[in-house]
């Protein structure tokens, strides 16, 4: 990038030496000042105290892939978390360690949108978020081990409380994250084959979705993971595979800045004031070089200079 107006930062070492196989789903716990992540692979929540660091450092893990977390309004998170699992959303006790699905994905509304019959044993969940409503967007895609990711995916929201769930779009390989603007009137969501992040107008009153576009189209190395938005509204976006997050203007999808890392596969961020966490998988080929494969999987942050955008909570009791 020669580009003179993109800000650059040079992340050199880790926050969290973790070594997750696939760390992903970053979320800040703001009742705990915590700042929460999954490794998808390892079926694993990890939790650091912010204020204590690196070893205060907790785990619990499940009998199920878990892609997203999420915190649910009026409640405790130490309690109770909603939770992306193989087959769909659940409520995560997170002191027993049990989960109850609130709706699979088998079980959505409009699923005969695809344009061929799902097998559900092959997908599990992905990225997602709560958005302004209280509801949660949560994609699925083709379950590790069972060969090429195949257009089998999808992207569904779960109603508030829990009642009903509905395929918004069918015919994924990899949907992943979503976001909001600052005034909530458009979500952004990445389709990572398509090399793209979408825009779309939001409804603040019914939250229909209308005016698609594609707001940034990827074209260098690398390919479009996970991202945050801030409270200017633009996009800092992780890319798996090229050592990077991005940051894109809102306005009209130019590269703003760029951050640096030693490591290949970057895989999603998260805010904290003005600092930006971020999750990366393992590089055990060592593609990226050495520091790539030491790295792979590490917990990064760097201060920016801008806060973010607070994430929604799901409302269970709605």
């Amino acid at each position: 990038m020669a580009d003179n107006n993109v800000q650059v930062w040079e992340v050199t070492e880790p926050y969290l030496d973790l070594h997750c196989l696939l760390g992903e789903g970053p979320f800040y716990e703001e009742a705990t000042h915590s700042l929460r992540f999954v490794d998808i692979c390892q079926k694993r929540i990890h939790t650091v105290d912010l204020a204590a660091g690196p070893s205060s450092l907790n785990t619990l893990e499940l009998d199920s892939t878990v892609s997203v977390t999420g915190d649910i309004e009026g409640i405790d998170p130490r309690e109770k978390i909603v939770v992306g699992l193989k087959y769909g959303l659940a409520v995560l006790d997170r002191k027993t360690g049990q989960y109850e699905y609130l709706q699979r994905f088998s079980n959505s509304a409009d699923v005969t949108k695809s344009s061929k019959p799902v097998d559900y044993e092959r997908i599990r969940g992905n990225d997602g978020a709560a958005d302004p409503h209280g509801r949660f967007w949560l994609g699925s895609m083709t379950d590790f081990n069972l060969g090429d990711f195949q257009p089998e995916g999808a992207l569904f929201v779960v109603d508030a409380g829990g009642k009903a769930s509905t395929l918004i779009r069918p015919d994924l390989t990899i949907p992943n994250a979503l976001g909001f603007s600052p005034d909530n009137r458009t979500m952004y969501f990445t389709h990572t084959v398509d090399n793209a992040v979408y825009a779309f107008d939001y409804d603040p009153t019914s939250g229909d979705l209308s005016n698609e576009r594609v707001l940034y189209k990827h074209t260098g190395p690398g390919s479009p993971d996970g991202f945050r938005v801030d409270v200017e509204g633009n996009i800092w976006h992780a890319f798996y595979g090229s050592a990077q997050v991005l940051k894109i203007s809102h306005k009209d999808g130019s590269i703003l800045g760029e951050i640096r890392l030693p490591t290949n596969n970057i895989t999603c961020t998260q805010f904290v004031g003005t600092e930006l966490f971020i999750t990366t998988a393992a590089d055990e080929e060592g593609e990226g070089g050495e520091t790539s494969k030491k790295y792979g999987g590490a917990v990064f942050r760097v201060d920016v200079g801008v806060k973010g955008q607070p994430l929604f909570k799901y409302k269970l009791n709605a």
